[in-house]
């Protein structure tokens, strides 16, 4: 089995994987591992990041000098080489014509989805995250706790290749012994900041990220993760040794031809299409979930983008791993007189809860690192942040907003893009030396805050626009609560007084949230719109993914989230995918499903 065309199609899957990306990947590897036969759909091309990352090149040698663009967002050697927040002839649409009202919609087309473009930052979520509700009554609790959870984040530490280090954080989890591999070194500017804002409380830890620091134990690793399955531990440790250790050298998000970094495309799928029970079919429009007469799953309808035909292949199994987004969409334009309104939509609430991370940002210049020595500070974006840190005061309500957020660092003298130097025009030796001198002093703050659900933040199917193949497309409703907006002027005036405490000048820090605040959508964090809970009449699936009435059919990537925690999704989406799948698989032995 491999990746194939429409004709080389059979007829004897167990399950189709709708999504390649962390929760499509983590799903058909840990499947076929165990022996299921899976077909994966692919909305968009297929990748190769092995044979077609330009890791060695410089900006210089790109169009544009690899500047950003409508079509590459994040410029020319950015590893989205399909789809953006524009896919030509897929669009989407607002409710709102109020640009503080926009969302916007993320959507790679490539093999891998998003796993090719992303800041690899790998966190936890931690025992509040899983029970807000029950923390400050707003929102909704998951319906396991961490502890649940715990194992399967081991797992996937172990197979994906983790950096960091256990602190002792509150709501920080640590991981096992032998889980993490160890972080790089922080940087001299991380250092500075780490000392000159410890009087402020703020605490500075290495960043856990999933880039390979050092090479994978291919020995030990394999048989934690797969014990008395010898054939998945061979090709597990074969594809462990296939990895090379970061060296530090390239930006993440060109993806990594060596292998040292996380992708789908690297991890995931090599190992799941040795098992040979893996089939994966790309160009291939997932439009609707098919059932039985039993109200089952029993296969989907997809469009063959290069002909534009429809097809059906039939499973007897379903997981919808497309993003929150597209895998809504699937869900609502799955209609039937037993779902009038949508599949697994007897609740009403797909389509709903949709989050994004609160973001926000401000930089500053810095005198102390002018004129720095010439060296080399490239590496896995920053190696450290500063996790959330007044969990106390919030509870108290001292903040006047629930929920926090993580700050992530950028210093240092970095491979330079078009317009770096001094901050205006000039020619001739003593511009190049005011270059020289003011390059490398400029710092940046990040905020990734929690999102809490509310009713005005849903999609639904626009009423009159279609893509190209004549399917409805989203129509996205948003407006942030003043949770969110005091929570963006809090990192402004955060960061600024971090910028002030190291001796430097921030620019000017906005105190209205709704300006400090980015654009729904931007930080391409989005999740829910088929939330998980204990009652099929406030939820869309049980906490093991599976849509209630329909109980094979898996949402395994970041649709079912209860919540938007402040620690990035991917992590949990993939451990919720593991857990998921394995209670599949134990369902499907046991004749259940």
């Amino acid at each position: 089995m491999a990746i194939i065309t429409e004709k080389e199609l059979r007829t004897d899957y167990d399950v189709i994987v709708v999504g390649s990306g962390a929760g499509g990947g983590q799903s058909a590897y840990t499947l076929t591992m165990n022996g299921v036969r899976v077909l994966m759909f692919e909305a968009g091309r297929f990748y190769d990041p092995v044979s077609e990352t330009p890791m060695f090149q410089s900006r210089a040698q790109a169009p544009l000098r690899a500047m950003n663009t409508r079509e590459k967002p994040f410029g020319f050697h950015d590893a989205t080489v399909g789809g953006g927040w524009e896919v030509p002839g897929e669009p989407y649409t607002q409710a709102s014509k109020d640009p503080a009202q926009r969302f916007d919609w993320w959507r790679p087309r490539m093999l891998g989805g998003r796993t090719n473009h992303w800041g690899r930052i790998s966190l936890r979520n931690g025992p509040y995250d899983f029970k807000p509700y029950s923390r400050d009554g707003l929102g909704v609790d998951w319906p396991m706790r961490y502890e649940d959870v715990a194992p399967y984040y081991d797992k996937v530490e172990m197979l994906v290749g983790v950096y960091g280090s256990n602190e002792g954080i509150e709501n920080t989890p640590d991981s096992p012994n032998g889980t993490l591999l160890p972080p790089p070194k922080a940087r001299a500017g991380e250092l500075f900041i780490k000392k000159h804002i410890a009087p402020m409380g703020i605490p500075v830890i290495p960043i856990h990220r999933a880039v390979l620091s050092v090479r994978q134990d291919h020995e030990k690793i394999p048989a934690r993760l797969h014990p008395g399955n010898l054939k998945a531990q061979k090709i597990l440790a074969k594809a462990m040794q296939e990895r090379a250790a970061c060296f530090w050298a390239t930006d993440c998000g060109r993806g990594c031809s060596t292998k040292a970094n996380y992708q789908s495309t690297t991890v995931h799928l090599p190992p799941a299409l040795a098992t040979g029970n893996l089939d994966i079919l790309c160009n291939a429009h997932v439009r609707e979930v098919t059932l039985d007469t039993a109200g089952r799953a029993n296969g989907v309808v997809y469009i063959d983008k290069t002909t534009g035909r429809e097809n059906v292949v039939k499973a007897r199994a379903v997981i919808l791993a497309a993003s929150s987004g597209e895998t809504v969409r699937i869900l609502l334009n799955s209609k039937s007189a037993r779902h009038p309104q949508g599949l697994s939509n007897g609740s009403g609430q797909v389509g709903k809860n949709i989050m994004d991370t609160v973001g926000a940002r401000l930089g500053g210049y810095v005198p102390a690192f002018e004129n720095l020595p010439v060296h080399n500070e490239e590496g896995a974006g920053a190696h450290v942040y500063a996790p959330w840190w007044l969990y106390k005061q919030q509870l108290k309500g001292d903040l006047g907003f629930a929920r926090g957020y993580h700050i992530e660092f950028g210093t240092g003298r970095r491979m330079p893009g078009l317009g770096a130097g001094a901050g205006g025009t000039g020619y001739g030796k003593s511009y190049k030396e005011e270059v020289r001198r003011m390059y490398g002093a400029s710092v940046g703050f990040a905020g990734r805050g929690e999102m809490i659900p509310n009713k005005d933040c849903f999609c639904d199917l626009d009423p009159e626009v279609r893509d190209k193949w004549g399917v409805p497309v989203l129509r996205f409703h948003w407006k942030w609560s003043e949770h969110e907006l005091r929570q963006a002027a809090h990192m402004h005036k955060t960061f600024a007084a971090i910028i002030e405490a190291i001796g430097g000048k921030p620019r000017k820090p906005e105190t209205d949230g709704a300006n400090a605040i980015e654009t729904a959508g931007s930080i391409i964090h989005e999740v829910g719109g088929g939330i998980m809970g204990s009652d099929a009449k406030t939820s869309v699936t049980n906490q093991w993914n599976q849509c209630w009435g329909v109980p094979n059919l898996l949402l395994n990537d970041g649709t079912a989230f209860c919540s938007n925690a402040d620690k990035n999704p991917t992590l949990t989406i993939m451990a919720l995918a593991w857990r998921a799948t394995d209670h599949l698989i134990e369902e499907m032995r046991r004749g259940n499903l």
